[in-house]
């Protein structure tokens, strides 16, 4: 995408956002009482109506879950108004992506007389009586819903930012700036929905951080001054060298990814390596933004039957020898008869089992999420599946490292309530030790910080259910619900399974049981709690490649003495701590792609990370110093290369 139409998006992006950002403020204070200074009245106002009344609750507990995460009130306003913001400009530019891929009839590029509304009216004919346009906005909600059963993510409307609507005048500005010439033709590059995220945040407010603070302050300013769009040529160059290499050493060169346009062959050849099914292999982008190195990741594995690329899977598939998947216990072949029914089969099968993306930025999973389920919808087409016979794609492993829920109160009510006792011991642990996932990301060890307390549990469960019964004679022991599986002979990672399952029923039981006054706080608790567990669910894994554009510099503030203690050889740049977690997370001998500073090749600060984790741990099998450039507007001078884990470590 050439610079003229990036800063064409780039234009389109502030404004939307500086347009939705004064109308929302205007409705919070003109029509709500509540003001960006972070002053809220105790009661809705006697002149709202009973649904705005409603609605009021609403905003007033998105806003009070901020707090907790330890805010000021202002803050939370200023963070509400950001987020709504940015959700409802996601939302219409996912829908001109979706219109020129064709998945959604038009619906927005001619407003209400977009051919998709017209014929839901002819349904509906006095949708067109109704004022300000509201038949159209019932109509573009239905389709939120409608897509929400797979991108909840970014369409799901209980949301709390589902609470505000442009109003008339700024939803036809909002539409005429998306329907401009100038962006006429990027609604079909996959890579714009990454730049529409890098833009919202503007290159002023960025500066203004640094000028502020040299380190990041908190998780949002890390986020912030570290959004840089990965070049495809250079996405292209660590996966071909990484996933590519992979799939290469496992087929023994008997494979068309040998002729990936940046794969750097081995004079020697490649090394022989154990063949795995496909659904076993594991790809992290443990920093993932909008999910550009996934992305290409999926073009390897699903193929490109435009160019006769076949893909890993297709390939595994043709295989006269293939191994079986540790997931089913069978062959690809053994589990799809046909090469139409293994089409049909494998765009859900890279979203489900090999791609995964963590990042601290909750914006960049909804456009991560949003851009995987793209691809996926594209794979469908490629390979002529019929939109009713995909299979629903209801969720991506894109996860939000942020803290759990930040409501002690309801953090102690909810555990009191989980039975055996261990668990709710076992959920305020997990809490605490998630205090900081959004400040380290990827990089907080979460995984080794539970490994004594999943012991502890599993023991003391045993020990429960070995005390001997002070029940009655002829009474038998009562049933509760959450005691009733055998955990007798299990390991403690099996255990932590059980028990992670049993903890995200609850969370579902919990907010389903609110009352009306809570049903919104609940919603956002459970909604944080499931998503930290999916987290260190995700932390928990292994493997086989890893591939990362992480953040630079120094680490946030807020955990500055954590990060330090976890990271003693890297902690001089935060890029170096996320090289040596990435190689944590591998596989012996699998392979880490990433495009860094090169400060770190050269500089004697950064000795041990060379001596003592490249040299020793993961040595390089492909270097390229890139220099300045690379990364749009970042001052700093990289290199990208692929480092192999050694098979000891």
């Amino acid at each position: 995408m050439d610079k003229d139409t990036r800063n064409a998006i780039e234009r389109a992006t502030q404004g939307a956002r500086r347009l939705l950002e004064q109308e929302f403020r205007e409705q919070l204070e003109g029509r709500y009482d509540i003001f960006v200074d972070g002053r809220i009245p105790l009661a809705p106002g006697a002149h709202l109506s009973a649904r705005e009344r409603v609605l009021w609750d609403k905003l007033v507990a998105a806003i009070a879950h901020k707090r907790s995460q330890g805010i000021t009130s202002a803050s939370a306003v200023a963070a509400f108004l950001r987020d709504t913001a940015f959700t409802t400009f996601n939302r219409f530019v996912a829908l001109k992506m979706l219109e020129a891929r064709g998945l959604v009839q038009e619906c927005i590029t001619r407003g209400d007389k977009s051919a998709g509304y017209r014929e839901f009216c002819g349904m509906a004919p006095g949708l067109l009586l109704l004022p300000d346009s509201a038949g159209y906005r019932l109509y573009l909600e239905s389709l939120f819903d409608e897509l929400s059963t797979e991108v909840k993510v970014l369409f799901d409307r209980r949301d709390p930012s589902s609470v505000l609507w442009p109003k008339r005048g700024t939803f036809e500005q909002l539409l005429e700036i998306l329907n401009g010439v100038e962006l006429a033709r990027v609604w079909g590059e996959d890579e714009t929905i990454g730049w529409v995220y890098q833009f919202f945040n503007g290159q002023d407010e960025r500066r203004q951080m640094r000028a502020e603070s040299q380190a990041p302050r908190n998780s949002r300013e890390l986020a912030v001054r570290n959004q840089f769009f990965t070049p495809r040529y250079v996405v292209q160059f660590l996966t071909d060298n990484s996933l590519g290499r992979t799939w290469c050493e496992m087929r023994g060169a008997d494979t068309q990814l040998v002729h990936l346009d940046y794969l750097v062959k081995p004079e020697e050849g490649f090394e022989e390596r154990s063949a795995k099914d496909p659904r076993d292999l594991r790809v992290l982008d443990p920093a993932c933004g909008s999910g550009h190195f996934l992305l290409y990741a999926f073009d390897l594995l699903g193929g490109d039957p435009t160019r006769s690329f076949f893909g890993i899977y297709e390939e595994a598939w043709r295989a006269e020898a293939a191994p079986k998947s540790e997931v089913t216990g069978r062959t690809l072949k053994e589990d799809y008869n046909s090469e139409l029914a293994l089409r049909r089969a494998v765009p859900e099968l890279i979203l489900k089992y090999n791609l995964h993306g963590v990042d601290i930025d909750l914006r960049a999973a909804q456009i991560a999420g949003l851009a995987l389920w793209m691809r996926a919808q594209r794979a469908y087409n490629e390979h002529k599946v019929a939109a009713q016979d995909r299979p629903l794609i209801g969720r991506t492993n894109i996860v939000t490292a942020e803290p759990m829920p930040g409501d002690r109160s309801m953090v102690a009510e909810f555990a009191s309530s989980l039975r055996p006792h261990v668990l709710g011991e076992l959920f305020q642990r997990m809490v605490e030790e998630m205090r900081l996932a959004g400040e380290l990301g990827s990089l907080l060890k979460i995984d080794q910080a539970l490994l004594s307390a999943v012991a502890k549990a599993r023991e003391q469960f045993l020990r429960e259910q070995r005390e001997p019964q002070k029940f009655l004679p002829g009474l038998d022991r009562p049933r509760i619900p959450q005691l009733e599986f055998d955990l007798s002979g299990v390991s403690d990672e099996s255990f932590f399974d059980s028990a992670e399952e049993r903890i995200v029923q609850a969370l579902q039981e919990y907010a389903a049981g609110a009352p009306a006054t809570l049903s919104v706080r609940r919603q956002l608790f459970a909604d944080d709690a499931a998503q930290g567990i999916a987290f260190i669910d995700l932390c928990r894994k292994h493997f086989d490649v890893v591939l990362m554009n992480p953040p630079f510099g120094a680490a946030s503030l807020a955990a500055k003495k954590e990060f330090e203690s976890a990271y003693p050889r890297t902690k001089n740049d935060v890029y170096a701590a996320f090289v040596e977690r990435g190689i944590e997370l591998l596989h012996p001998t699998g392979y880490l792609g990433a495009i860094t500073s090169r400060t770190g090749f050269f500089l004697s600060s950064f000795q041990k990370w060379r001596e003592e984790i490249l040299l020793k741990e993961a040595p390089p099998i492909v270097f390229a110093d890139l220099g300045q450039g690379v990364l749009d507007s970042a001052m700093v001078e990289v290199a990208a290369y692929c480092l192999r884990k050694e098979a000891a470590v």
